[in-house]
């Protein structure tokens, strides 16, 4: 019976009981893998997504403590957490950007499992699920910007009115669910949209869109935490103005993840083919790719079609977005006019990048194939080691002591920052602090992996001379008929000798400790030829 002489105290017997309770749980079904070396950042980018998801429910969870869904007191909440909460400037501000940060995560994360051909390995619910995700991800976020009611906030309120209302049959009825009717509580219905019913949505579809098993890096999670907090130093989120009903409206844009629709709406065509029936068919393609990719194959080289119609939308959600965004700066235009984008050179701009797309598409795929036979025609012909960069023991100590030494530093800048009221340079720090320490954490992790690498065999020194033997060791030289005494049978004949016997040399061997006595006598055993 094996008894395990090891135990486990303070923090870790702590944690191990923590996870022993709650092993029956349905979080031991995850399971989580931690690299030991550096991968490819692109397979991180689900787990990302839903971290930015916890920060953004830890820091919405502390405004919440400040802020007051009434209409008339929204805008006056929110400025009072920028100004007067302590710490609420940059808690706001983490807020802000971690939402962008999720939807532009979210993207990338679709976009890459779509030119990596995943949703092929039988993983069609967790593609469906995953576009569903980002929908909803989407309406989150503009849920929350619009419940601080600014005049940024006002302009969307009215297009989402507008297009809720456009809808066929029940239009009416969504809208007046969704934002009240008179519009007098759209801000508390707003905020329980965003603080409970929406995030309840996206727990439902994040428990059936993640797979079992997870990869989770902590210098991963440490730098887009630092990301974060470096977005919020440099581009401090504002609170732009407070919509007043009697005070004429300012020239402003949604954000950037709906300045695509917004630039349909511009248009002045339909309001619910713009808004809401074209959208709406790029999410139903975006569903169906895994039941109408029938190549065989998972790179996007070998999938040209569907590698195009990735390459055409991409280019089409650019051209929108900038779009969108883009107002003419001709300030003797009356307003209405310097708003409205003409349709004939918008819808042939986007008619004009389907054959652009698919035949850059088909271009690259031909580059991409000619460059990979040729690379293998190089490296047939080339040498065959690649060149790496192995840092010493000598140097990753150093480079450890330096991250070290620099994160010290840091976190006094950060502090003085603070205490001095330079709230964007602090976070902006504290960014800066979370970078050192995901490169201390890659470091370290780097250092172990090569401290597993076993080094490589002393090479042996091969001596040309022999060693010289003893006279007891050496064997005499026998030649012509000549035979000894010892070599002569019982019946006269004599044994037959090779003419020539080349010297040997005598090889180490290990005896083991059995207690006896050796014999030195070279002719140990000779005596038994004599024998009759």
């Amino acid at each position: 019976m094996a008894v395990s002489l090891s135990r486990h105290t303070g923090i870790v017997a702590l944690l191990y009981w923590i996870w022993d309770g709650v092993d029956r749980t349905i979080f031991t079904a995850i399971k989580f893998s931690f690299p030991a070396r550096f991968v490819s950042p692109f397979g991180f980018l689900g787990m990302l997504t839903f971290t930015v998801f916890i920060i953004l429910g830890v820091s919405g969870a502390l405004l919440m403590f400040y802020y007051q869904p009434i209409l008339d007191r929204a805008w006056d909440s929110v400025e009072f957490i920028n100004d007067e909460v302590p710490f609420g400037f940059h808690i706001r501000n983490i807020h802000y950007h971690g939402s962008n940060a999720m939807v532009l995560l979210a993207v990338l994360h679709m976009y890459y499992q779509y030119f990596s051909g995943r949703y092929k390995i039988r993983n069609e619910v967790l593609w469906m699920t995953g576009v569903i995700l980002g929908v909803v991800t989407i309406l989150e976020a503009f849920t929350g910007y619009d419940v601080i009611f600014s005049e940024r906030a006002e302009l969307a309120i009215s297009i989402a009115a507008s297009l809720t209302t456009s809808i066929p049959v029940v239009g009416p009825t969504i809208r007046d669910a969704a934002l009240g009717s008179g519009f007098s509580d759209f801000v508390l219905r707003f905020y329980a949209q965003h603080v409970f019913l929406l995030p309840i949505v996206m727990l439902g579809l994040m428990a059936v869109h993640f797979p079992r098993f997870l990869v989770f890096d902590v210098p991963m999670v440490m730098a887009i935490g630092g990301a974060i907090l470096i977005t919020g130093g440099v581009f401090p989120i504002d609170l732009g103005f407070k919509f007043e009903p009697t005070v004429p409206p300012g020239v402003t844009v949604p954000e950037w993840y709906l300045t695509g629709i917004y630039a349909f709406m511009r248009t002045q065509y339909d309001k619910f083919v713009t808004g809401l029936l074209w959208p709406l068919v790029f999410i139903i393609s975006l569903v169906l790719i895994p039941f109408l990719d029938r190549y065989k194959k998972f790179s996007w080289r070998d999938r040209p079609m569907v590698t195009a119609f990735g390459i055409t939308s991409l280019a089409q959600i650019m051209v929108t977005t900038y779009w969108g965004f883009y107002i003419s700066p001709d300030v003797s235009i009356p307003l209405v006019e310097r708003l409205v984008i003409d349709p004939i050179f918008f819808y042939g701009t986007m008619l004009l990048l389907v054959p652009l797309g698919f035949g850059f598409t088909y271009m690259m795929i031909k580059l991409a194939n000619e460059a990979e036979r040729k690379s293998k025609l190089a490296k047939s012909a080339g040498p065959q080691k690649v060149a790496t960069i192995n840092l010493s023991d000598k140097w990753i100590n150093w480079l450890l002591v330096a991250l070290l030494a620099f994160q010290v530093f840091l976190n006094i800048a950060a502090y003085n920052a603070a205490l001095t009221g330079m709230k964007n340079v602090s976070l902006f720090l504290v960014g800066i602090i979370l970078l050192v320490f995901a490169a201390f954490f890659h470091i370290y992790r780097y250092a172990l992996a090569q401290q597993k690498n076993a080094p490589p065999p002393a090479p042996v020194k091969i001596e040309e001379d022999l060693p010289e033997l003893s006279e007891s060791e050496t064997t005499p030289e026998i030649t012509g008929d000549a035979t000894s005494e010892a070599s002569k049978l019982p019946d006269g004949t004599s044994e037959e000798k090779p003419q020539e016997l080349a010297p040997t040399v005598p090889t180490p061997t290990t005896k083991a400790d059995l207690n006896t006595e050796t014999s030195n006598d070279p002719n140990l055993g000779s005596q038994d030829l004599t024998k009759p």
